[in-house]
C-alpha cells in the first residue's frame, strides 16, 4: 500500500525527534526516521523554512533530562507502534481485495468458455439446420422439374384431341357434301353401296380403337394426376413441417440473441460471434421465404393442371358423343355420299390415321 506524501509538520516532528535524541537533523537522517518516505528535495525544502524559526542553538543529549527523554522515546515507540498497525491494516484489505478480485477473474474466465461452448453447441445445430433446409429445397426442386414434365405430357394430349377435332370435322364436312350429293347419284351407287358401307364400318371401328386408346390414355393421364396431386400434398405437408421446425428455430435463435446480447455486455470477444449467429440467422429467413415461394408456385401450377385435365376431359366427352351420335339412321346415306364422291373424284384413298 503506497504511502501518503509529507508535509512540513512531518519533517518537523522529524527534526524535533533527532534534536531530541541529539542526533544531527540532516536529510539523509529525516527520510530514514520518516521510514524512507519523500523526496530529499522536499524534505531538504522544509528543512530550509523550519531553520529560520528555530534560532536557537541546539542542546546537546547531556543538557536534555532523563525524563524528557523517556517520553520522547515513549512517543516514538507509540508513533511506530501506531504506523505499523495501520501498515497491517492496509495490507490486510489490500490481501482480501486482491483475493475478491481473483474469485472474480476465475468466475469471469469460467462464464467465458461455458459461453463459448455454447455458442459451439449452436453453431453445429445452424449448420444441421441448413443442411436439412438444403435437402428440402433439393425435393422441392425435383417435384417442380416432375410437374413441369406432366405439363408437357399434358399439352401434347391437347395436341392429339385437337387432331383429332380436326379429323372429325372433316369427317363431317365430308357427310354434308355426301347428303347434298345422294339424290343425284343413288341409283349408280347401289352397287357399290355394300362395299363402301363395309369400308366406312372399318373406318367406325379404327375411330372407336382409336378413341378407346385414347379414353386410356386420359385414364392414365388422369392416375398420374392424381399420384401428382397426392405427391403435392405431401410436399405441402413437409413445407408445413418444415415451416414449423424454422419457427422453433426463430425462437431458439431469438433466444440465443438474448444470451448473445448478455454475453457480449460481460466479454468483448463474444461480439463476433453473435454477428456471425446473426448472419445465419438472416440466411435461414431467406431460404425459408424462397421455400414459400416455391411451395406457392407448386400450388398454382397444381390447380393449372387440374384446370386443364378437366378441359380435356370435357372435350373427350364431347368426342365420344359425336362418335357415338354419328353411325346413326343416316348411316346408309353417309355410305352412299362415299360411293359418290369416289365416282367423282376418283378411287377412294386410305384414310391417314393422325399421329399420336
Amino acid at each position: 500500500m503506497a504511502r501518503g506524501g509529507i508535509n512540513k509538520a512531518v519533517v518537523q516532528r522529524a527534526r524535533q525527534a533527532l534534536l531530541a535524541r541529539g542526533a544531527n537533523p540532516s536529510i539523509d537522517a529525516v527520510r530514514v526516521e520518516l521510514g524512507n518516505t519523500g523526496s530529499k528535495t522536499t524534505i531538504s525544502r522544509y528543512l530550509k523554512e523550519l531553520e529560520p524559526s528555530n534560532p536557537e542553538p541546539v542542546a546537546s543529549r547531556e543538557r536534555i533530562s532523563d525524563t524528557l527523554n523517556g517520553m520522547v522515546q515513549t512517543l516514538l515507540d507509540q508513533l511506530m507502534e501506531e504506523g505499523q498497525e495501520v501498515i497491517s491494516q492496509a495490507t490486510e484489505a489490500f490481501d482480501l481485495q486482491r483475493a475478491a478480485l481473483e474469485n472474480q477473474i476465475i468466475e469471469l474466465r469460467s462464464d467465458l468458455a461455458t459461453a463459448q461452448r455454447n455458442s459451439a453447441t449452436q453453431q453445429a445445430a445452424m449448420e444441421t439446420q441448413s443442411a436439412e433446409l438444403a435437402t428440402t429445397q433439393s425435393s422441392l426442386q425435383a417435384e417442380l422439374t416432375r410437374n413441369a414434365g406432366l405439363s408437357q405430357r399434358c399439352t401434347d394430349l391437347e395436341s392429339l384431341v385437337a387432331e383429332k377435332d380436326k379429323h372429325i370435322h372433316s369427317l363431317e364436312e365430308k357427310h354434308v357434301q355426301a347428303r347434298g350429293a345422294l339424290e343425284h347419284y343413288r341409283e349408280a351407287a347401289k352397287e357399290q353401296r355394300d362395299q363402301d358401307q363395309r369400308k366406312h364400318e372399318s373406318q367406325l371401328h379404327e375411330m372407336q380403337v382409336e378413341q378407346r386408346k385414347l379414353r386410356e390414355t386420359i385414364a392414365v393421364k388422369q392416375d398420374d394426376l392424381t399420384r401428382l396431386n397426392r405427391d403435392n400434398e405431401r410436399l405441402l405437408g413437409e413445407a408445413r413441417q418444415q415451416t414449423k421446425a424454422l419457427h422453433t428455430q426463430e425462437a431458439l435463435v431469438q433466444s440465443l440473441n438474448t444470451q448473445v446480447e448478455a454475453l457480449r455486455q460481460g466479454e468483448a470477444k463474444s461480439a463476433g460471434v453473435a454477428e456471425h449467429l446473426m448472419g445465419q440467422i438472416s440466411a435461414l429467413r431467406e431460404e425459408v421465404k424462397g421455400l414459400h415461394k416455391a411451395a406457392a408456385l407448386g400450388d398454382l401450377r397444381e390447380q393449372e393442371t387440374v384446370a386443364q385435365v378437366a378441359s380435356l376431359q370435357k372435350e373427350n366427352e364431347q368426342l365420344r358423343q359425336a362418335a357415338i351420335g354419328e353411325p346413326g339412321p343416316e348411316e346408309g346415306n353417309y355410305a352412299s355420299s362415299g360411293v359418290q364422291d369416289q365416282q367423282i373424284a376418283g378411287p377412294a384413298k386410305p384414310s391417314k390415321r393422325p399421329r399420336r
